[in-house]
């Protein structure tokens, strides 16, 4: 916690933002479907390395386009009343979204490492967070 032209900052925590996560997740299930019978009908089964591509640009938009809007955060997000603001607490740009977005993927290779480090670091920042200078908080 941390006092900001005086309003108190509450930073999200690990378990917050799994949960914020997991909604999501049911959030573009339906869309994954859809387009995995379309992409499927036209052009017929695909690969691993391309599928996962697909799903990389499926998801990249829905979540940069959401925490740079007014929003300030995807629908999961939303839900569990978290938003991502930049390090002085104010909105982030398409650009610092994607940043964000992409990071993920390093936080993720790195065994979940990554995203664990929001458990541990002062102002429960994940790795994507560190590098695109943001941070998760309650609103």
């Amino acid at each position: 916690m941390e006092n900001v032209d005086n309003t108190v900052v509450i930073y999200a925590g690990f378990w917050k933002r799994l949960l914020a996560y997991i909604v999501d997740f049911f959030v573009m299930l339906p869309v994954f479907a859809i387009f995995g019978f379309i992409i499927g009908a036209l052009i017929g089964p695909i690969d691993d390395g391309s599928s996962r591509l697909l799903a990389i640009l499926m998801v990249w938009p829905y979540y940069a386009f959401s925490e740079s809007s007014s929003w300030q955060g995807t629908v999961g997000k939303k839900v569990l009343g978290l938003k991502v603001t930049d390090m002085n607490g104010n909105s982030i740009t398409f650009g610092k979204a994607s940043v964000r977005f992409f990071s993920k993927i390093i936080s993720g290779l790195i065994l979940g490492i990554g995203y664990f480090m929001a458990a541990f670091t002062a102002r429960k920042q994940a790795l994507h967070d560190i590098i695109a200078d943001c941070l998760v908080v309650c609103r």
